[in-house]
């Protein structure tokens, strides 16, 4: 048995664990139970979930886990629409994660396979820099897909960022160094 104060107090049977735990007004928690004999402590129940909780959650955050994310399309998809989702398969894949592309057919649709696979390597080609193909294309049902996974497991830089003319951009573009500057208005003294 560990004490309150982590100490060894050594073997003890259950009841006389029990009585020291409710002299001190905390519980008896069995830590190691695979132990021979198991191990227990005197700790606070409460107190000693929180911790154990807080080890799981620090652990988890270490770990980089990428996740499947899945994104689906039909044969009859606008431009503006193709457009949107294939920037969300760009931001996707630069955090780091997996995307399933799906092409969804719909009655009669089926027989316009060509244009399913046509938009899969559509999107290949507008993605190709930064992802690599895991699953070929493939036909099942009534839809076809694609698996694609990060090339380089490199995640966004703020340098990507900022190209893409953001406020930084817009302020080293500015004439006289970020200042608002005047027009001369007709009618009017440039005083």
């Amino acid at each position: 048995m560990i004490g309150a104060e982590g100490e060894q107090v050594g073997i003890l049977s259950i009841q006389e664990a029990l009585s020291m735990a409710r002299e001190k007004e905390l519980d008896l928690v069995e830590v190691a139970r695979e132990a021979d004999p198991p191990v227990c402590r005197i700790v606070d129940y409460g107190k000693h979930k929180y911790m154990l909780k807080k080890k799981q959650q620090e652990t988890r955050g270490r770990h980089s886990q990428s996740q499947l994310k899945e994104v689906k399309f039909r044969i009859k998809i606008g431009e503006h629409d193709f457009n949107f989702k294939v920037r969300n398969i760009r931001r996707f894949i630069e955090d780091g994660d997996k995307v399933k592309v799906l092409v969804f057919f719909r009655g009669r649709e089926i027989i316009r396979s060509d244009v399913g696979s046509g938009i899969l390597k559509r999107i290949l080609e507008d993605v190709k820099e930064i992802a690599t193909v895991d699953q070929e294309p493939k036909f099942e049902g009534k839809m076809m897909w694609m698996m694609l996974s990060p090339s380089s497991r490199r995640p966004r830089t703020v340098e990507n960022d900022n190209s893409s003319g953001g406020e930084d951009a817009k302020n080293q573009e500015s004439p006289g160094g970020g200042q608002a500057l005047q027009k001369e208005r007709p009618g009017q003294d440039p005083a």
